[in-house]
């Protein structure tokens, strides 16, 4: 459900039951049957919100959204755009709860609404945010970030730091990790037979001979000749201003990214509706919103629901191609 403050349960909300998002996969919301029915009422939201246990039938219909409930937030503690510890903690709980379903065999996937990273700290859970939480939870390692959308799909070495420490983080190791993680997402994942990745330079004109910089020479082509020795169809590194035109025609199927803002700027000019967030690398399908939780506009019945019916089809059809591998 996401930040009970937050827009998730919002486009939640709207999911279920606007025309122009269908529910064409079986889905339950993990979270707080009250959240839900205090913004249904707030917005003037017609639907019957009904708790769910494993064993149940997934209702079918329209407007119908089945819970199952891992907290039960008081009315009064339900304020649009301000977090308490209280619905903190019931933000964690969910989480918590849907990967225990996942483990347990009663969900097969995960689709995540916004969560604040304040308040993730504030509920006792000091995780810098969702994905180091769910690596914890599922005792895995080597997350990688994926933005995909049907234009143009990303990929990051490094996420949330400073822009003067991505030089000292890259190095050779580092970057052949995420090209197999990568690799071997798109071909499984995305059912890719053969993916082909471009990866872009750190600096402009990709260094220029050493003129601009030289992690390109030290790290970036050393990491590239690497991963294609162990048969990675790897392209590059490009300069930057000019591989993400190549890659939204078609040339590549995905983008590996030096740092945060380089991935994410292209990626959003393209999917900002419809973007999803991918985590490669755990051992559960988990997609996410590509978005935060607006606390400045939660409540007022403006939040958009197109990045979450993307996410929910886009955990839909990874949850089947992983299946179809595993039935070969």
């Amino acid at each position: 459900m996401g930040c009970p403050a937050g827009i998730g349960p919002e486009i939640i909300l709207k999911y279920f039951t606007q025309p122009q998002n269908p529910m064409q996969f079986p889905c339950i919301v993990v979270g707080d049957k009250n959240v839900l029915n205090v913004y249904a009422q707030r917005l003037a939201i017609d639907c019957t919100i009904i708790p769910w246990l494993p064993g149940d039938a997934i209702p079918a219909g329209q407007n119908i959204i089945p819970v199952y409930e891992t907290s039960e937030l008081s009315k009064n503690s339900i304020q649009p755009g301000k977090f308490t510890k209280e619905t903190a903690i019931a933000m964690a709980s969910a989480i918590i709860s849907a990967v225990k379903g996942i483990k347990e065999g009663w969900l097969s996937g995960l689709c995540t609404c916004p969560i604040s990273k304040e308040a993730l700290q504030k509920s006792g859970h000091l995780y810098p945010g969702h994905t180091e939480m769910l690596a914890r939870l599922t005792a895995s390692g080597n997350q990688v970030m994926m933005l995909a959308g049907n234009t143009l799909r990303v990929t990051l070495a490094t996420i949330h730091c400073g822009i003067a420490q991505v030089s000292g983080l890259l190095n050779k190791d580092l970057l052949l990790n995420l090209y197999r993680t990568t690799h071997k997402s798109l071909h499984v994942d995305f059912n890719i037979p053969a993916p082909r990745l471009a990866v872009a330079a750190l600096n402009p004109h990709a260094g220029e001979g050493g003129m601009f910089g030289n992690e390109e020479e030290k790290i970036i082509i050393p990491s590239i000749e690497a991963g294609q020795k162990e048969g990675i169809v790897l392209h590059g590194p490009f300069p930057p201003d000019t591989i993400f035109f190549k890659a939204a025609q078609g040339e590549y199927d995905a983008v590996v990214c030096m740092y945060h803002d380089q991935g994410l700027i292209p990626f959003k000019l393209l999917h900002f509706k419809d973007g999803v967030n991918v985590t490669l690398g755990l051992p559960i399908v988990r997609t996410s919103v590509d978005h935060g939780t607006a606390y400045d506009i939660a409540g007022k019945g403006i939040a958009d629901p197109s990045s979450l019916a993307a996410a929910v089809a886009l955990a839909t059809q990874i949850i089947h191609n992983r299946t179809q591998l595993d039935t070969i």
